[in-house]
This record gives structure tokens, C-alpha cells and sequence, in this order.
């Protein structure tokens, strides 16, 4: 059966929001050992827009998944402190979409920014693919 089209143009977009806590930070996130946003938390938030940005476009029998993932974290964070993070599509190529991601803190500084890439796979497939557990 032959695939879809996807629904996605450049432009397509989405936001995340999050006011950091003690989890979130490098400490706890085993990045670091200071309590500010940790940066594997940052590209948690980062991926979340981008499947925000996807949610409902695909269909239920269609999701993505991520395959590279470049991120500078700019800033720190505390805790109590916002992030925003904002992706927008900025490439589609068939099953291939490309996401700028930028993140700010309340007052509008840049936090993070960077590109995220998702395919977009068959749910049944994908999962069929993957290797059972030794």
C-alpha cells in the first residue's frame, strides 16, 4: 500500500513550556552537579515541541522519530526559573523533517537553539524491527 503524503510544510510549529525543578536539573539528570536546568532535560523539552508540532498530522497509524539532534545549551536556568522551547519546520523531504529549535527563559534570553531531525515511520513496522530484549 503505497505511503501518504505528509501533511507537514515548513512553517508548521509548536512551544513548550516549563518552569524548572529540582528534576530537572544537571544534578539530578546526571549531567553535572550544579542546580540548573540540566542539559539533557533542555533537549527533552526540545524534542517535546517537535512532536507537539507533529501531534495530530500523522494519523494513527503514522509517528516519527528522532535521528539527529545538534543543541548548543547558552544559558543556565535555575530552578524556579522558565523555558520556553519553540520548534518550527524549517525542511520536509518525504519521511525526513527538519525542526529549528530555540529555547528562552522568561525575560527572552536564548537558553539553547539548535535542529532536530525526525522521520516519520509506521508505527507496526518500526516496532517490529526492534530487537527483542536478551
Amino acid at each position: 500500500m503505497p505511503q501518504q503524503p505528509i501533511p507537514v510544510s515548513p512553517g508548521t510549529h509548536a512551544e513548550v513550556t516549563r518552569t524548572v525543578t529540582a528534576d530537572d536539573t544537571a544534578a539530578a539528570v546526571g549531567s553535572g552537579d550544579l542546580a540548573v536546568l540540566g542539559t539533557p532535560r533542555l533537549l527533552a523539552l526540545a524534542e517535546a515541541a517537535t512532536v507537539r508540532a507533529l501531534d495530530g498530522l500523522l494519523g494513527p497509524d503514522r509517528t516519527s522519530v528522532g535521528t539527529r539532534v545538534a543543541l548548543e545549551h547558552l544559558l543556565a536556568t535555575p530552578v524556579g526559573g522558565t523555558v520556553t522551547v519553540r520548534a518550527e519546520v524549517v525542511y520536509v523531504d518525504g519521511r525526513l523533517i527538519r525542526f529549528a529549535v530555540v529555547a528562552e527563559d522568561a525575560a527572552r534570553r536564548v537558553v539553547g537553539q539548535g535542529e532536530i531531525t525526525r522521520v516519520v515511520v509506521d508505527r507496526e513496522r518500526f516496532l517490529a524491527r526492534v530487537p527483542p530484549t536478551p
